[in-house]
């Protein structure tokens, strides 16, 4: 596969003031050279790394089909560290297609989706971690996340991570050495190896919690509206997305199966959901929305019970409020507006202490204040962005690590061989090498590059 030299369009698909088509492999500027003809031919045809301006042609038709510049990367100082060649065009679609057609035409394959930072990653231009802070970066949702995804790919989180490799292998070296050696003398002592080992499962754990606040800012929580028909939830949305998105009735059960929109509190990625009420269905689909509504609630990170501060309680309101105690949930008092009726301290004591806010949907009254009251009970505590890590695959072997660690502190610390706890040391430094990719795993590697997009 690494033999073939690949094509894509880098660019988004639509149209665009500029389009660019990649170009890697052994046989890039070859491939180049055939559907591109520069217009001032210069010395030394195609300079490293300088624009050089001409046209694209077809040389079958014998027809010219676009102005554009084409920039020749020399290997290996290049993305993939391979020839790399890219043509820059007008952003039409039309236009970048045909210049897709000559490439293949000219020799080149058509690239998979990740290939090209699949062959950085082959060729020890980047290592696993920064693979995936590259899609991280162009998948960024907020300034926040593309900071942490652009510190990771320049090296950040590899390089913590190789230290803490570097520790656990100056460990295991005087455990061993020791084991070997015992008459040189050359074990620092059961108390130095438990202090080194409580340092590596401290530097480890702090970025195993830091996951929390990386898969907010990388996937979003998602966060369901929940409460009986009726009571504003839909009014409630559109005021949150600031827009009309959800239909608005004085009917009950008007919204009968669920919406779902992002919505943007500083920098954390929310996926609001709005439901269909909790009440006697008047219809089998309103049935079929409800229940599909309780699911959602189950399975989601927060909720928002809505109620009607209008009118009194009903059974219904002290259901669902019981139901959900054990859930992270924002009690939302609705039509503040209006006369109160409802029994705001009852519904907070059957609610287990949860917080709760007063607004008015329809007025736009607190809207502000929620979403800051969202942000606040929903999102992760304060992390430092440097202990962030926004992948589950990298969370799960960093607590790999972290357990490896701790049942080694405690055989240290019950007095067993050390032959047991340095087993465990070396089974940390397998594990780093699957978060680095210096073990490669093909059925993960699969995974983390099909999930790219085309040209990247």
């Amino acid at each position: 596969m690494l033999e073939d030299t690949i094509i894509a369009i880098s660019t988004p698909p639509g149209f665009g003031g500029l389009g660019i088509v990649r170009i890697s492999g052994k046989r890039a500027l070859a491939v180049a050279g055939r559907i591109f003809q520069a217009k001032n031919k210069p010395k030394k045809p195609f300079p490293v790394r300088r624009p050089v301006f001409g046209t694209i042609r077809d040389l079958e038709r014998e027809t010219a089909l676009d102005e554009a510049f084409l920039t020749y990367f020399k290997a290996p100082r290049s993305y993939t560290k391979e020839d790399v060649v890219e043509l820059s065009s007008h952003g039409s679609p039309a236009v970048l297609e045909v210049i897709l057609r000559l490439g293949t035409g000219a020799g080149a394959r058509l690239a998979q989706p990740g290939e090209f930072t699949l062959r950085a990653y082959l060729n020890g231009r980047l290592d696993m971690l920064q693979a995936e802070a590259v899609n991280d970066l162009i998948r960024s949702v907020s300034l926040t996340q593309a900071r942490i995804s652009s510190r990771q790919l320049g090296g950040s989180l590899s390089r913590r991570i190789f230290r803490l490799r570097g520790k656990l292998i100056a460990l295991l070296s005087r455990v061993e050495a020791g084991l070997e050696f015992p008459e040189e003398k050359l074990r620092t002592g059961a108390p130095a190896d438990r202090r080194t080992i409580d340092s590596l499962a401290a530097e480890v754990e702090r970025l195993v919690a830091g996951y929390e606040a990386g898969r907010a800012l990388r996937e979003g929580l998602t966060l369901a509206i929940t409460g009986r028909t009726n009571v504003g939830k839909s009014t409630l949305f559109n005021a949150l997305l600031e827009e009309d998105r959800a239909i608005v009735t004085p009917f009950p059960g008007t919204t009968r199966d669920f919406l779902r929109e992002k919505l943007v509190i500083d920098d954390i990625l929310f996926h609001l959901v709005d439901m269909a009420g909790l009440g006697k269905p008047a219809h089998p689909v309103e049935k079929k929305g409800i229940a599909r509504g309780q699911k959602i609630a189950r399975e989601a990170d927060g909720l928002l019970v809505v109620l009607d501060a209008s009118r009194k309680e009903s059974g219904e309101d002290e259901r669902l409020v019981r139901k959900y105690r054990a859930k992270k949930m924002l009690l939302v008092f609705n039509k503040s507006d209006l006369p109160e009726k409802v029994d705001r301290r009852m519904i907070r004591a059957l609610a287990g202490g949860s917080p709760s806010i007063d607004v008015s949907a329809l007025k736009g009254r607190n809207i502000d204040k929620l979403r800051a009251a969202i942000r606040g009970h929903f999102a992760p505590g304060p992390v430092k962005e440097e202990d962030v890590i926004l992948h589950a695959r990298q969370k799960d072997l960093l607590q790999a690590i972290l357990e490896a660690l701790r049942r080694a502190a405690g055989l240290l610390a019950k007095g067993h061989s050390a032959e047991l706890y340095a087993e465990e040391i070396r089974s940390c430094l397998a594990l780093v090498g699957e978060l680095t990719g210096q073990v490669r795993i093909d059925e993960v590697i699969d995974d983390i590059f099909g999930r790219f997009c085309v040209g990247k």
